[in-house]
């Protein structure tokens, strides 16, 4: 499998010189205890926070880049999303119905209002609002975190579904050692602020 996005050096203070490949259609996990620096692996890689070494994606240095154009290539799922406005519509514009109801939703969400919204309906939402800027690489921070099995398993299976689909690449940070067997092909994990791999 060819590289599309290729991590080099990268030291964004609580994790220092880390190295590593993703490839086209890859899943990654990363796992690391509590305040390790895995969100904060992710929003250097998304350009969101300060840091050095490198980062390229489809052989293009992040500086080839505007802030905008990067994000939207390489776009971060945050564990909480930010919603801006009243009405879950107003969010979703992009999101076809397709992805909606493989995450559980029919189109009337679009119609719902934001504060109705359980933590999990958030995360679901939150994902299907990030596909639609239809990125080369998203990086998922506990993506399933607050779901019951059910919405697991359909998270799992759609994500799996773009990545063979569209070649989307994925970084999924979880705690859930048998998740990272079940989804990713390779797995890291920060110990002692060092990225180490950790299976196969």
């Amino acid at each position: 499998m060819s590289a599309c996005l290729v991590v080099e050096n990268l030291d964004c203070g609580s994790v220092r010189e880390v190295n590593f490949t993703l490839a086209v259609g890859e899943c990654v996990s990363l796992a690391g205890a509590s305040g390790s620096g895995k969100t904060r692996l992710l929003r250097a890689i998304a350009d969101l926070d300060v840091h050095s070494g490198t980062v390229r994606l489809g052989g293009k240095d992040r500086q080839c880049f505007t802030p905008a154009q990067w994000r939207r290539r390489v776009t971060m799922v945050p564990a909480e999303s930010h919603w801006w406005a009243d009405t879950v519509g107003v969010h979703l514009n992009g999101s076809p119905d397709v992805d909606l109801e493989a995450l559980g939703f029919g189109p009337e969400v679009r119609g719902w209002a934001v504060r109705r919204l359980s933590s999990g309906e958030r995360q679901r939402l939150g994902l299907a609002r990030a596909a639609a800027l239809e990125p080369v690489v998203m990086l998922l921070d506990e993506p399933t975190a607050n779901l019951d099995a059910e919405a697991i398993e359909r998270v799992e299976h759609w994500l799996a579904e773009r990545r063979q689909r569209d070649g989307t690449a994925i970084l999924w940070v979880t705690h859930n050692a048998a998740q990272a067997v079940r989804v990713a092909q390779r797995g890291y994990r920060i110990t002692a602020s060092t990225l180490q791999q950790a299976f196969p």
